[in-house]
């Protein structure tokens, strides 16, 4: 398998996908240890006018199509972003092994930041997390769409 920093440059692809798009800049891409990448994505949620459309929950969708199945578990998910509630639930009920994920969320991550969904013993699956790979790079990135879009730039999200 690939190193962590390859997979989150195709994360961060992603993410300056998303960007482009005027979408908040978050990527994902999940990685089978044997197939490699089956799964990626990135946030769509203006553009698809849909708010589950988060790349996280995009890269679940297009794994499970790509393997046959909803069981995700000895997948990995690579994220620019600590994933929110919804999709931290994803992870859990997709029963991801691994979590690698950029950059905390303070105002949404349930990881680690507001409250640790992906390693509460009360569910039934607890995910290993690894964070801060890419941080600099995926804060960057952040940091460059807010500014831009605070600025007037874009008509971008209502955040």
């Amino acid at each position: 398998m690939k190193s962590h920093t390859h997979y989150m440059d195709l994360a961060l692809d992603q993410a300056r996908h998303a960007f482009s798009l005027d979408e908040v800049p978050i990527g994902a891409v999940v990685v089978d240890p044997v197939k490699g990448v089956i799964g990626k994505g990135h946030n769509r949620r203006e553009s698809d006018h849909d708010p589950t459309a988060h790349a996280e929950m995009l890269a679940l969708r297009a794994a499970g199509a790509a393997k046959g199945d909803w069981r995700l578990t000895e997948c990995a998910l690579y994220v620019t972003v600590e994933p929110c509630p919804m999709c931290a639930g994803a992870l859990v009920n997709a029963r991801i092994k691994t979590l690698v994920y950029g950059v905390r969320d303070s105002k949404a991550g349930a990881v680690v930041s507001l409250m640790s969904l992906t390693n509460d013993s009360r569910l039934n699956h607890q995910v290993e997390v690894i964070e801060g790979v890419q941080n600099k790079e995926c804060a960057e990135l952040l940091r460059s769409f807010f500014t831009r879009l605070r600025s007037g730039r874009i008509d971008g999200p209502m955040v």
